[in-house]
């Protein structure tokens, strides 16, 4: 039986993946350590970028913890909800599209 080699052009074309927010949002009971707590060992910020951080929350209202694809970004604000369960806090975690 002969033998047949074909070459195949495929042009494939990547897009960038979307991109989401997430943000943490204030309330009045979660302390500012914990969430200092959670921004360095969920968002691994430095001490000083997590204290930052905490303080745009507590004083706009929320901020952005960090920028990444949708299911990372899921994944991270479900366990800030866990975590803040589990120490019973109602820390707020959100995503949303990055501009």
């Amino acid at each position: 039986m002969p033998k047949f080699e074909e070459e195949f052009e495929t042009a494939l074309e990547l897009d960038e993946p979307r991109m989401f927010r997430v943000l943490l949002h204030n309330d009045d009971y979660t302390s500012m350590d914990f969430v200092v707590e959670i921004l360095t060992g969920i968002f691994h910020k430095t001490p000083e970028e997590a204290v930052q951080i905490m303080l745009q929350v507590h004083e706009k209202g929320k901020a952005v913890c960090g920028i990444y694809s949708f299911e990372i970004a899921q994944t991270k604000a479900e366990q800030v909800k866990q975590l803040a369960k589990k120490n019973e806090f109602p820390l707020l975690a959100t995503i949303e599209e990055d501009a």
